[in-house]
């Protein structure tokens, strides 16, 4: 059995799986938010920990094991949310900066865009550590302080405070690191004003790190990487060109693009997708819609007008078309492929006939059109897309995204692959698969969606999208 952390921006999921990637357990802990000001998100890092240890509990507990007979221990993250942290006590000296923050937006446009697009195939955006990071040292004596993003930090933890790393996909968000030499880079730190002495050692995606103590056994930590990067992995996109989209806080969707570092095509970024061991690095062309899920859960805590986003699938349905209604969702500004960080949300075409089902199926209709958005960016024809995450689970999306995309979406079985991408990867390491494609076989579909609309009617859809994008971005 291996022991899969997900920590994720509103909760963390955990799961126990055995030899065939089939969960045995899991627990879920949710994660409070802080939003101390208008367009800025924080996370108390110790009560990140807590949630990691609620939900082993109680995913051992479902499984019914002990701690001990874990054989190793896969961690996947939400990337980019920034944590310092004292080294000699392990006390966090601020919150940790969630990647949805926004606070440093001003600070984006004065940077050097080229330079970073080379060397980190990234674009200057908040979304990003570096400049959290540069707020968080400003004015502060960096002597015996520790960055990290989230990944390091339950390392940290994990390890009692032996271990300071993070993996390579993890550094790879960071705008610190260079994607030709795989390393820290050094004017990168200096434009930042990183010292290295806060920095994490950068290890492998696969590969035991460390033994990590967690309730009392000494478990094998030998898995590590982004939530995005650990479900393109779950999702056996282990060719170049084989795609996957993540519908979670916000939607995700990444294409394996091999071995080669290159550039991204305008509108996306390169990343770091995976290093097993001393093999070569795999890189990933990603595009990041910063608010889908998080769009639905607005309308139900900050209107009231949806009980739950169980709920939205039959609104949805329950009308014949969407009536004209665009809901833009950039509450904490536009990803890709628009990147831009003071767009505001839009909603256009209300009249006296719009209700609360058409504010919702708008909402969910915005998810597969800002996919779409980012699939057009990749300039690649696709034969397939595979989706996860807690969105895959709403039918109307999933067939909506079909026709929009005018691809199949195939849903797993296991809607939790950023969970089993980060297993894999630990069961790689500790023998457990002994090749990439041993873990290929154990994935398995759910459903299957192909496209029903008319191709026509599709486009035309698309056209007045784009025109409430617009209109978002004039006003951003």
């Amino acid at each position: 059995m291996l022991l899969a952390i997900d920590q994720g921006t509103t909760g963390t999921t955990c799961l126990v799986v055995d030899d065939e990637l089939r969960a045995r357990g899991r627990g879920y802990r949710e994660v409070p938010q802080h939003f101390p000001r208008s367009g800025w998100v924080e996370h108390d890092p110790d009560e990140l920990w807590d949630s990691v240890l609620g939900a082993t509990e109680d995913a051992l507990a479902a499984a019914r094991i002990e701690p001990a007979e874990l054989k190793g221990i896969g961690l996947t993250n939400q990337r980019e949310t920034t944590i310092v942290w004292e080294r000699r006590t392990g006390r966090p000296v601020h919150r940790a900066i969630v990647w949805q923050d926004r606070r440093t937006a001003e600070r984006c446009r004065e940077l050097p865009r080229d330079l970073i697009r080379d060397r980190t195939g990234l674009v200057p955006d908040p979304y990003f550590s570096a400049t959290k990071l540069e707020w968080l040292l400003s004015d502060r004596d960096t002597s015996g302080l520790a960055f990290g993003t989230v990944d390091a930090w339950l390392i940290w933890k994990l390890t009692g405070g032996e271990v300071h790393a993070t993996d390579i996909s993890n550094a790879s968000r960071t705008l610190l690191f260079n994607l030709e030499t795989l390393d820290w880079d050094p004017e990168l730190l200096d434009l930042f004003g990183v010292p290295e002495s806060v920095l994490p050692r950068i290890v492998s995606s696969s590969g035991v790190v460390a033994e990590a103590e967690l309730l009392g056994a000494h478990i094998p930590l030998a898995g590590i990487a982004g939530d995005q990067q650990a479900a393109l992995f779950g999702q056996a996109c282990f060719a170049p060109g084989q795609a996957k989209a993540t519908y979670g806080t916000g939607s995700f969707v990444l294409m394996n693009a091999g071995t080669g570092a290159g550039t991204a095509p305008e509108g996306l970024v390169r990343t770091v997708a995976w290093r097993l061991g001393d093999e070569p690095a795999v890189y990933a062309l990603e595009g990041s819609v910063f608010v889908t899920g998080a769009a639905l859960q607005w309308l139900r805590d900050g209107l009231g007008i949806l009980g739950g986003a169980a709920e939205s699938e039959q609104l949805a349905r329950s009308l014949d078309g969407n009536d004209g209604v665009y809901f833009v969702p950039a509450l904490t500004g536009l990803g890709s492929p628009h990147w831009a960080p003071e767009a505001r949300g839009v909603i256009a075409g209300l009249s006296r006939g719009t209700r609360r089902e058409h504010i919702v199926r708008a909402a969910l209709e915005a998810i597969a059109f800002q996919t779409r958005d980012v699939l057009d960016a990749m300039d690649r024809e696709l034969d397939i897309l595979r989706a996860d995450g807690g969105g895959a689970e709403n039918a109307f999306l999933m067939q909506f995204q079909a026709d929009v995309a005018r691809l199949p979406v195939e849903v797993p079985e296991e809607a939790q692959t950023t969970a089993l991408g980060a297993a894999a990867l630990a069961g790689l390491a500790v023998g457990i698969w002994p090749s990439l494609d041993a873990v290929a076989a154990t994935w398995r579909a759910a459903a299957r969606y192909e496209p029903q609309m008319a191709a026509e009617e599709a486009e035309t859809l698309l056209g007045e999208w784009r025109i409430a994008v617009k209109r978002t971005l004039l006003q951003g």
